[in-house]
């Protein structure tokens, strides 16, 4: 081929005046068009690119287009524009694909971080590689390891090159350890000491090996934060004037260790003269300033003044103003150091809201969401509504996480469409549990547990247990939206077969079967009101002799086959008051929830009691992010019997006691033995059970023997403490799925009608359980430390605990580690 014309092409702008140079003066018309070169590309594509057409006359200037129009592409490396007589021949070499993206020896960002921050620049698999842009990645990425101090980092790009001009692009990282801070100055400040100003301060120099929580990494955007603070510490005591005129930030030699300097400008303080309102308020003048927290004569308050334009604008939001622009203008004296304060207030157009739509909700219909929505479509936009809309979402327990976004409308400047994006979590849960002891042995159990079945929101559970102590099957069922104002309907249907000699209480068996319904009403968006009817029908055989249980038992026994069976029935109403404001359904880290019941038996059933239980719980966040909170708990119980059978005082059948220790009440105790023992009286020829038990074998009573078992009580109080905390190794996005908290247990299970004097004189036979206590005295508490992780896995809720007693009584069975599958949180 005869090459009358070459025009070669590195960059553009430089390919361009290459191009003019070398054609200035030879002109001629394109009769073909031949494209060298391409593998990947399309010759139909490349030709798409090309500004050239076959009888088209090219000069140079169309041969500068034509280079810069196939760069602009981004398929080609390399572009030569040559002529072969009549014919244009382009000669190309194209970028190489991207194979694979590799990341190495990156610990401060994840890879998902640096895979979008490479998307964002058109590198990623399968997408032409522009090396261009691989300096300018480079480069970034140095800069914000260097924001972070770490000024040791070093990243490079390693392109290999594979066949089929394909390459593989590897980042390596060679981060380095971050420069500790050496020290943090503050020049120039008298009012305040040094020591004031930097406890409110995120960096922190020179802190206790205790003290994990401090920030001695230097970090550019928390040295900005910190000025924030500096600057609000002044400005909200009146120092309106205060500025800091300089900063300065060196470092070693060794660029491991960095010094701060603060150059600051107090200034004096000012008070507020007058606060005047100017705008449209909507009629609300006179309620707005009655609020108002900006009083004159009192020293300028930054914060204040800050709290009052948002009190403002989400006030005026509450009446469909959702964008009104609120301004304070201050008209400073610096003759006598006062400042007036000017709130201009123009709310704009009242919006509306066009559309409400709902993503991210695979499972759960939109039906149900709504139901849990106060704003309405086609009414004003309401943030009152929408956040507590957001707040009883979130507080679904087939909820992980909820956000809002409001979206105004094209050509439309007072309508706007609300966006839910919701992200769900699973809403069933397998129980199951499994376990050994020296009495129980083996054990076992199952059940199915749905909370949002086929996205209804409906609640339907199956549960049946086949433990060594307890053989039951529960249906249970619920329906919170039976009505659209919010009433639910649910009911409950059991059977169950217990052992309580292998459930660590005292010795009998029972049969129960029970029906059950319940309605409830929601008072507003955070308290309920609930009531519910079950009758149950039970059967108590194999009952051992205990002294506590003979009153229940003389009630119904037959006279005449003191060994048979006793039966009776109940009709059990009850009212429950449940108020709940807590941010999540699962895995709270903020709110708190209330719930307290009465339950009663009617006067036709054949035991007539009460039962009254009231839980509660806090959550106080300790940071911003609410990944450390406490959690502080109580629950309290009593029950009692009311009115007379048959000549006997009616009390709590001991079937109904309230028990404690085990995962859900007071860890680091095995499940169900904290509280008050059985007692057996006796004398001398008493026999002794298989169980190691002592029952009576004469009329003598002579002394007494207290039962390894635990009776339960009709009086309760159990608390607790919990710090939460990150899980270790488990990042922040996982927080609502697994949580790991330190906790304090302390509570007491006790009986009120106990009778200690009774006892306490009479000859123990036993001791192997504890000598006997004063079962009435509620202040023989038990108290356990430890530490617990639970996690939300597919299988349902999972708890591990590791405690240790720390106020034990004589005969308790302490337990160092327990596990559950499908515990209630």
């Amino acid at each position: 081929m005869k090459l009358n014309q070459l025009v070669a092409a590195g960059l553009m702008a430089s390919s361009a005046s290459f191009a003019n140079a070398a054609v200035s003066d030879s002109e001629f018309v394109v009769e073909d068009i031949k494209v060298i070169g391409l593998q990947r590309v399309a010759l139909g594509a490349a030709l798409t690119y090309l500004p050239v057409q076959v009888g088209d006359r090219l000069n140079s200037f169309r041969i500068t287009q034509a280079i810069r129009s196939l760069y602009s592409s981004t398929h080609f490396e390399r572009v030569e524009i040559l002529r072969d007589g009549s014919t244009l021949v382009v000669k190309v070499a194209e970028r190489p694909t991207i194979s694979n993206i590799i990341f190495e020896g990156n610990d401060d960002i994840k890879d998902e971080q640096l895979q979008e921050s490479l998307d964002g620049n058109g590198v990623r698999i399968g997408e032409p590689l522009d090396k261009t842009v691989l300096t300018s990645i480079e480069n970034g990425l140095k800069d914000f390891f260097y924001s972070i101090g770490k000024y040791n980092a070093d990243v490079s790009a390693i392109v290999t090159p594979l066949p089929r001009n394909r390459v593989d692009l590897k980042l390596l990282f060679e981060e380095g350890d971050a420069a500790e801070i050496q020290q943090i100055n503050i020049v120039g400040n008298s009012v305040f000491s040094d020591e004031e100003l930097m406890k409110d301060l995120e960096l922190q120099f020179d802190t206790p090996w205790w003290d994990f929580l401090s920030e001695t990494r230097y970090q550019q955007q928390t040295l900005q934060g910190d000025m924030e603070t500096l600057r609000s510490h002044y400005m909200d005591r009146g120092y309106l004037r205060f500025n800091i005129d300089s900063t300065q930030v060196s470092m070693t030699p060794e660029k491991d260790g960095i010094y701060i300097a603060l150059n600051v400008n107090e200034g004096e303080q000012y008070t507020v003269s007058d606060v005047e309102l100017v705008g449209d308020l909507l009629g609300n003048e006179e309620y707005i300033r009655l609020v108002l927290p900006i009083n004159v004569g009192e020293l300028y308050n930054q914060a204040e003044v800050t709290y009052t334009e948002e009190f403002i604008s989400k006030y005026l939001g509450r009446f469909g103003y959702a964008y009104p622009t609120v301004t304070t203008v201050p008209e400073i004296n610096d003759e006598d150091k006062t400042v007036k304060l000017t709130l201009s207030v123009d709310p704009g157009k009242r919006i509306y809201v066009r559309r409400i739509n709902f993503e991210g909700n695979t499972v759960t219909s939109d039906s149900v969401l709504r139901q849990n929505v106060n704003q309405m479509e086609g009414t004003w936009l309401s943030n009152t509504s929408l956040e507590t809309s957001k707040a009883s979402l979130s507080r679904l327990t087939y909820m992980e996480e909820v956000e809002f976004e409001t979206t105004r409308l094209p050509g439309l400047d007072d309508q706007v469409d609300v966006d839910f994006n919701v992200k769900e979590q699973p809403s069933g849960s397998f129980n199951a549990g499994i376990g050994y002891g020296d009495r129980t042995k083996l054990s076992l159990q199952a059940g199915i547990q749905q909370n949002n079945f086929l996205g209804t929101g409906k609640q339907v559970g199956l549960n049946v247990s086949t433990v060594s102590y307890q053989r039951s099957a529960q249906i249970t069922y619920n329906d919170p939206y039976f009505t659209i104002d919010g009433i639910s309907l649910g009911g409950t249907i059991g059977y169950s077969e217990f052992d309580g000699s292998d459930f660590n209480v005292i010795q009998y068996n029972s049969k129960r079967w029970s029906v059950g319904a319940n309605i409830g009403y929601p008072i507003n968006e955070v308290n309920r009101i609930n009531f519910g009817l079950t009758y149950s029908s039970v059967e108590l055989y194999n009952t051992g002799y205990y002294e506590q249980t003979e009153q229940f038992y003389n009630q119904f026994r037959d006279a005449t086959d003191p060994e048979a069976p006793i039966n009776y029935d109940s009709y059990q109403a009850s009212v429950a008051w449940s108020r709940s404001t807590l941010n999540r359904g699962l895995f709270p880290t903020a709110g708190s929830s209330q719930r307290a019941s009465l339950s009663v038996t009617t006067p036709n059933s054949d035991v007539n009691y009460f039962k009254a239980v009231l839980d509660t719980k806090f959550y106080f966040p300790l940071s911003r992010d609410t990944r450390w909170t406490v959690l502080a708990r109580l629950r309290l119980g009593y029950g009692n019997g009311y009115g007379e059978t048959n000549g006997n005082e009616q009390i709590l059948p001991f079937t109904e006691n309230f028990t404690a220790g085990g995962a859900d009440t007071l860890r680091g105790f095995e499940n169900n033995t904290v509280g008050p023992r059985g007692i057996i009286r006796g004398n001398t020829n008493s026999i002794v059970g298989p169980d190691g038990q002592v029952y009576p074998g004469g009329s003598a009573t002579d002394g007494i023997s207290i039962s390894r078992r635990s009776l339960g009580g009709n009086a309760m109080a159990l608390g607790g403490l919990e710090l939460i905390v990150p899980t270790p190794f488990v990042d922040a996005e996982y927080d609502n799925s697994v949580r790991t908290s330190m906790f304090i247990d302390v509570g007491n299970v006790w009986d009120t009608e106990f009778d200690y004097d009774k006892y306490k004189d009479l000859t123990q036979y036993s001791t192997n359980s504890g000598g006997l206590i004063d079962y009435s005295d509620w202040t023989q508490y038990r108290s356990s430390a430890g530490i617990s992780v639970q996690w939300i896995s597919p299988m349902g809720p999972m708890v591990f605990s590791f405690s240790r007693a720390i106020q034990e009584r004589e005969g308790d069975d302490a337990k160092f580690f327990t596990f559950n599958i499908g515990q209630t949180f």
